[in-house]
């Protein structure tokens, strides 16, 4: 009995009438359409027109045999993707094993024994049945991750330009007038704003570029500590001091190897986030381990509420916000694993409830064996 609602449809190749005869009136008993082809050059034509969902296919015909009419089939995009069950009097194994290697998913052996066969056939048409679902949804998520990273580009173009030329002139503003503190101050929460919007842009731009088969990123010895200093200066300086938050940073740090402006953003997320959930007043400590399997951890540790198990399942899934945590974009920890992982580390967290939290990530050491 076919397992699938919609009728489907069966080709037979096959020289023999005997064999014809009998399977057509099986597998229509079956609620299966079954069409015929007498060899193979004929089979090749008509599989090309009609792309049936399931292929039964003699191996020994006169002119083209079933191996030659399988690799044909296999070599055109067309019909590559068609199951193809052997049917095979012959049983030795260098003849099953040159047909699983050309392509075919199955073998029945004559003389056909009914069970088998309807078992056989209705197997492979289930599995090509979630074949097709799958694909067709690996093209639909093709087709989205095309969308969002279109929606990117043109966030970048649109907003990057302008947002940096507001930046800039702000920080010109407030050097100009520096002796008046209260609009000195204002200034200084607008550049923040601005730099809080552009590092949005950039989660936005590193999403799609992460989450894309194309990647490759360029990969080099980093200077974590030299990193860390460009976040603080160019990006955190005003929340630290508002915060008067307090990071102890070693004064060397291992070297890993990665890709430097990646892992500034990884840093930029951990930092941010420490400096947004960490104590009052904030203070972070930064560190590294270097461990057995070549890799280094890097860590930052806060001294926050802490975190249960149940709010850690959550950290590092794209757009997921905790409950009391709704400051950021719901981007960066989800972020921060696509970059980890394409960099050959992992990420995670060490906290608990009322003792703070400890983000880490490792990269591969540098250099390489």
């Amino acid at each position: 009995m076919n397992t699938t609602s919609t009728k489907k449809t069966v080709l037979v190749i096959d020289d023999t009438p005997d064999n014809v005869r009998l399977l057509l009136k099986l597998l229509t008993e079956a609620n299966l359409k079954v069409l015929v082809a007498r060899d193979g050059r004929e089979g090749l034509a008509r599989t090309e027109y009609i792309q049936p969902d399931l292929i039964l296919l003699d191996m020994m015909m006169p002119n083209m045999n079933g191996f030659e009419t399988c690799q044909a089939l296999k070599e055109k995009e067309k019909t590559r993707h068609i199951p193809i069950i052997f049917m095979t009097a012959i049983a030795d194994v260098a003849s099953k094993v040159k047909g699983f290697e050309l392509g075919a998913v199955d073998y029945i052996t004559k003389p056909f024994q009914n069970a088998e066969v309807l078992a056989r056939v209705n197997t492979q048409l289930q599995i090509h049945h979630l074949q097709n679902i799958l694909r067709k949804q690996a093209a639909v998520l093709e087709e989205r991750n095309r969308d969002l990273e279109a929606f990117s580009r043109m966030v970048a173009h649109n907003l990057k330009g302008p947002l940096s030329s507001l930046i800039n002139v702000l920080d010109i503003v407030a050097e100009e007038i520096h002796a008046n503190t209260n609009s000195c101050e204002k200034i200084r929460w607008s550049i923040q704003v601005g730099w809080d919007m552009n590092q949005c842009i950039e989660s936005l731009l590193l999403l799609a570029r992460a989450g894309g088969n194309e990647v490759n990123p360029n990969l080099e010895p980093l200077d974590m500590v030299g990193i860390i200093n460009t976040i603080i200066k160019q990006r955190l300086e005003y929340t630290i001091k508002k915060k008067k938050a307090v990071i102890h940073i070693p004064q060397e740090l291992p070297i890993a190897q990665g890709n430097s402006l990646w892992v500034l953003e990884i840093w930029s997320n951990y930092l941010s986030n420490a400096l947004k959930y960490g104590g009052i007043p904030p203070e972070l400590t930064i560190g590294a381990d270097e461990q057995t399997d070549k890799m280094i951890r890097f860590w930052v540790k806060d001294n926050g509420h802490g975190l249960n198990t149940e709010q850690q399942s959550k950290l590092f899934i794209p757009f997921s916000r905790l409950q009391n945590h709704a400051e950021g974009y719901g981007l960066g920890l989800s972020i921060v694993r696509q970059i980890v992982e394409k960099l050959g580390g992992q990420v995670g967290i060490e906290s608990r409830a009322g003792q703070g939290s400890l983000f880490y990530f490792t990269l591969p050491a540098y250099p390489l064996d």
